[in-house]
């Protein structure tokens, strides 16, 4: 059996392997099992919850049916988004918790990401032996201890007045023109709400979905709707989530986006400041433009480097005993606040930050100038493995060579889509648009052989 597991869990194209409702049967037996306390009289739950992908109903029923079997008891969230998974997960005593998204991807894709009873993420080992069971398959339980399942309605409120807590207790939100942009995802309910409920003006977009439209010209991946929103109300802030709402992607007032690089150097500077900033060290991955290493380095904070994937900088951040972490798309972790990337935390975090500045979001969102960067995609087939190919590697040596000493050359599989990332970060723009294009020309003509 190929791997089952990629950066964030399994994904793929809904009702093609891996993500078929037989493939989400097997994963939530032997999930199941696994997680299972045997020898303890406690109840052994399970928190699902999903985004509004029209194939979620499938795979919440499919994994039902396979924890059950293992004699799992199912709690169903409904729509609700990643990070509150994690909290719930936590905070319910529940053995495992199971997101049901394929996070920024289009409709027709969907994913299963799991939470340990820790409400963390599981690690590369857990997950190993986890595809080990799938693979042998499990035998189920009895039926006098054959699961239950039911439905909980109260799981968006308590995930509200979390992301609530988060916030500075003698802060309001009166006087602040807010447009958040939902994607038509998980927090098309939960996130208007929190934002009303402090105070502010909410503007929203992205909060219709149909099961089709999710992330569709809509949220953190196209936040240009959002930005013409900004300006056409004069509003303060755009705060753009994508279809989980693990991620963030922020707009000031005059529509100009501000990433998660740009976020994080706010926050770890703030942090630093306030002698809250664990470690004196920031968590983000390769990535991470160098111009907030830059930053960071002349304000006396570390920058720590980890592989792509929110999942593997909770990890370090967790052996290291930092508190922030993230990544440029947006997956912003604030340890004190959760136990994985969130969106309107996140969010939250930076209008609390404009109002104790008591300067406009412009003034906030852009604290370094980034270093040039260019990232292109190209898109390969199942099977074919164009990196190693010999012309390609010849072209990424030579790239190398040329970017040696003014910048940097990073070449990857993406672990959510097949895709080759190129990426590359130099002073000078133009060599750094040759390097890349040369690669990407080799990857193409590799592709199509």
């Amino acid at each position: 059996m190929t791997k089952l597991f990629g950066t964030d869990g399994v994904r793929g194209t809904a009702n093609i392997h891996p993500m078929t409702a037989e493939m989400a049967l097997r994963i939530g037996a032997a999930v199941g099992r696994y997680f299972r306390r045997e020898g303890t009289s406690s109840a052994h739950r399970v928190v699902i919850g999903k985004d509004t992908r029209l194939s979620g109903y499938m795979f919440e029923n499919a994994l039902t049916a396979g924890l059950t079997s293992t004699g799992m008891n199912v709690l169903l969230l409904g729509p609700v988004p990643t990070p509150a998974v994690g909290l719930l997960t936590r905070s319910m005593r529940a053995d495992l918790g199971v997101m049901i998204s394929a996070s920024h991807n289009p409709a027709h894709d969907n994913g299963i990401k799991f939470f340990g009873p820790d409400g963390f993420k599981l690690s590369d080992a857990v997950e190993a032996e986890i595809e080990a069971l799938v693979e042998a398959g499990v035998e189920p339980t009895t039926a006098p201890e054959i699961g239950r399942a039911k439905r909980i309605d109260d799981s968006r409120f308590r995930y509200i007045e979390r992301v609530k807590s988060s916030f500075p207790r003698q802060m309001r939100l009166d006087g602040l023109k807010v447009v958040i942009d939902c994607a038509n995802g998980a927090a098309h309910h939960v996130a208007p709400m929190t934002l009303w409920e402090l105070g502010a003006t909410v503007i929203p977009l992205g909060v219709s979905p149909n099961g089709h439209n999710i992330n569709d010209g809509c949220g953190s991946t196209n936040p240009q709707a959002a930005a013409e929103t900004v300006v056409a109300h004069g509003a303060d802030v755009g705060i753009c989530l994508d279809g989980d709402a693990d991620r963030v992607i922020l707009l000031d007032e005059q529509g100009r986006v501000g990433d998660g690089d740009q976020f994080m150097a706010l926050m770890a500077a703030r942090w630093k400041a306030d002698e809250r900033l664990k470690g004196n060290a920031l968590v983000a991955t390769v990535m991470s433009n160098l111009g907030l290493e830059h930053f960071l380095n002349d304000r006396g904070v570390r920058l720590e480097r980890t592989a792509v994937g929110d999942r593997y900088v909770v990890e370090r951040m967790r052996q290291g005993g930092f508190n922030l972490g993230g990544e440029q798309s947006g997956h912003i972790v604030m340890t004190d606040y959760a136990t994985t990337g969130d969106g309107l935390m996140a969010g939250m975090q930076f209008l609390a930050e404009m109002l104790r500045a008591e300067k406009p979001a412009s003034a906030l969102m852009h604290q370094f100038e980034p270093v040039p960067q260019l990232l292109e995609n190209v898109r390969f087939a199942a099977g074919q493995l164009p990196l190693e190919d010999a012309h390609v590697q010849a072209a990424i040596a030579q790239a190398e060579d040329d970017l040696a000493g003014g910048g940097r050359l990073l070449i990857r599989k993406s672990g959510t889509e097949p895709l080759v990332r190129v990426m590359a970060e130099h002073e000078d723009a133009e060599l750094m648009k040759r390097a890349v294009q040369s690669i990407v020309a080799a990857v193409e003509d590799a592709v199509k052989q």
